[in-house]
């Protein structure tokens, strides 16, 4: 891997940190990026399904979920994990990553990672071939293409110091500030940065400076490389080394910072866990000296830098770099009220889930109502047979006579002079648990049964415990030798076009054991359409929990809401063409049972 990012490098955010998100994103509109840099957010205690971020002066939306295997699964291609986990849990979401696999790079800002376990992590990261940034540290970025968080600060300060678009150094650093500041410098003094990484200041960092300066060394955008390293540690001699072996060709630029220690009697820390020297070699001043020794450009002082930087990059003759077209980032911006993710009316066409309306809506395009249905409600383009399941279903319970306390309803509202939708509502109102709920309750009780592999009397056992009654199952009228043809019609559909159907086939199982006890306890309609609806779903390759989640929203029931509504305007409209006076209930049909009201003190 010669480049750590690319223009197409997508991150999986651990930690919804809204800043540091919102700054890659609007680091992502500034230069151009077609997709956002962030694909998903871990957020293991948030109860919502997104967060929304600006994109310029729109909004985007960026996927929230439990954890990083989720996160991972639902978005392969993102293969850069930025941990913003406490140092009390980074390094066990780090481990977590490391063992999920399919990082080629991870970033983690905490800082303190208690030693021994940095260690470890490294090793386990530096076995499995990812590169890790950090622990302590504010990250990387390689300019034009991706940004880590909050690395380069502001997007004015990014532009003022050409983190915009690629030049020619590689910058390596410990210090995530003295990063920003070199970034400046490199842009008044040279043409920016082709890459840039701030390694981390705890003692044991992922990757070293060796690593980074290596991958550089290999990567044609840069054409010579800084180091700015500080007193501790001895990270800088291994680039010696490299140096003098010939793994190393391009011109380096460095420096350590903390030549002052050597004015203090005693050893003292500077800032970073790893900024103090326990050695003379680890000093400032002898690295330095060493470095110079091997070739490596080091200036007299860290104020003699940018001139440094300005000789060799100079005397390399380099093509100046154009300047990109960029985006300007609106300086007030609104957040969005409302969202919408399945119909869209600007432009010159609407459109169902990206399908102009025309595409579906008339007779020669061969699409029907079920194909809208699967374009509005589930954002997908369901095969044949599934949307004539659809159609099927809503044929199947648009009306069942008019004593159903639904049709009652309509019509009796219907005939107080109420209008069409008045009149509908009241019907409507009265689907629920009693009226049209079996279909949601047969959905979740069979399919709990056949998730948990209990046979028909462990489910009679356990439907008994709940207190409720089999949803799905049994008919006033209809029984085995008076079947439902409705029913039948639905099985020999399935039977047919269905790849398979194990939630049916369980279910009839069920159907046998209940009608050994009574004829009448036979699989309603209600209970086949909603068992049906778990086995379409699995055909066409939804996940478990997504079903599950189409039936607690009530998804199913919404198939009988449009079916039935058809029915009900249907008596709504009856009512009026026969000008139906007001309605009064017989009172013979009322049992008055009407006693004294008892006085009170």
């Amino acid at each position: 891997m010669n480049q750590l990012y690319t223009r197409s490098t997508q991150a999986i955010f651990w930690n919804n940190n809204k800043t540091a998100i919102q700054r890659m994103l609007d680091y992502d509109y500034t230069i151009k990026r077609d997709t956002p840099s962030v694909a998903a957010i871990v957020a293991p205690t948030s109860g919502n399904k997104f967060e929304k971020f600006f994109w310029g002066a729109d909004e985007v939306m960026i996927p929230l979920y439990k954890s990083t295997a989720d996160a991972k699964a639902a978005q392969p291609q993102a293969d850069v994990l930025l941990n913003f986990a406490s140092f009390r849990t980074a390094y066990d979401v780090t481990m977590e990553a490391l063992e999920i696999g399919g990082f080629s790079s991870m970033m983690i800002t905490a800082e303190g990672i208690p030693e021994r376990l940095a260690r470890g992590m490294n090793a386990k990261a530096r076995e499995l071939g990812v590169v890790v940034i950090g622990p302590a540290t504010v990250g990387a970025i390689t300019p034009g293409a991706f940004k880590v968080a909050n690395i380069g600060g502001t997007i004015d300060n990014i532009i003022n110091s050409k983190l915009h678009r690629a030049g020619s150094c590689g910058l390596v650093t410990r210090s995530g500030g003295l990063f920003n500041e070199l970034s400046n410098i490199i842009a008044i003094n040279a043409d920016g940065i082709a890459e840039g990484v701030a390694i981390g200041g705890d003692r044991f960092v992922g990757s070293v400076f060796i690593d980074n300066l290596l991958r550089m060394e290999k990567n044609p955008d840069v054409k010579y490389m800084i180091l700015l390293g500080e007193v501790g540690g001895t990270e800088e001699y291994k680039v010696i080394e490299a140096v003098k072996d010939g793994r190393i060709t391009k011109p380096i630029i460095a420096w350590c910072i903390g030549t002052i220690a050597k004015y203090y009697d005693s050893g003292v820390q500077f800032g970073h866990a790893g900024a103090s020297a326990n050695a003379e070699s680890e000093t400032a001043e002898y690295k330095n000296r060493a470095m110079a020794e091997a070739g490596i450009h080091v200036p007299a002082t860290f104020n003699d830098l940018p001139a440094k930087i300005k000789e060799v990059f100079e005397s390399l003759n380099l093509d100046p770099i154009p300047e990109p077209e960029i985006n300007v980032i609106p300086k007030v911006r609104r957040p969005k009220q409302f969202i919408c993710t399945i119909s869209d009316d600007r432009g010159e066409e609407a459109t169902y889930a990206g399908f102009p309306i025309s595409s579906v809506a008339t007779p020669d395009t061969g699409k029907g109502i079920g194909d809208v249905i699967s374009l509005l409600w589930f954002k997908k383009q369901y095969p044949e047979w599934a949307t004539q399941f659809i159609e099927t279903v809503i044929k199947t319970v648009a009306d069942h006579g008019p004593a159903v306390s639904g049709a009652h309803n309509a019509k009796v509202t219907a005939r107080a002079g109420k209008s069409v939708v008045e009149a509908l509502v009241t019907g409507l109102l009265t689907i629920g648990p009693r009226f049209g709920g079996a279909i949601d309750g047969a959905a979740k009780y069979f399919k709990y049964a056949d998730d948990n592999d209990l046979d028909p009397k462990a489910f009679l056992k356990y439907m008994k415990g709940e207190g409720v009654p089999i949803p799905g199952i049994g008919h006033r009228i209809k029984s085995l030798k008076n079947p439902d043809l409705r029913v039948t019609g639905l099985m020999n559909f399935a039977a047919e076009n269905f790849p398979s159907t194990p939630l049916l086939d369980y279910a009839k199982t069920v159907e046998a054991l209940t009608t050994s006890k009574k004829e009448n306890l036979i699989l309603n309609v209600d209970g086949t359409i909603g068992i049906l609806m778990v086995d379409m779903w699995r055909a066409l390759g939804y996940e478990e929990e997504e079903i599950n989640e189409f039936i607690e929203s009530g998804t199913l029931n919404a198939f009988f809401i449009v079916g039935r509504s058809i029915g009900f305007i249907g008596h709504v409209l009856d009512e009026k063409r026969l000008a139906m006076p007001m309605y009064r209930h017989p009172m013979d049909d009322i049992l008055y049972d009407v006693q004294k009201a008892e006085p009170i003190g």
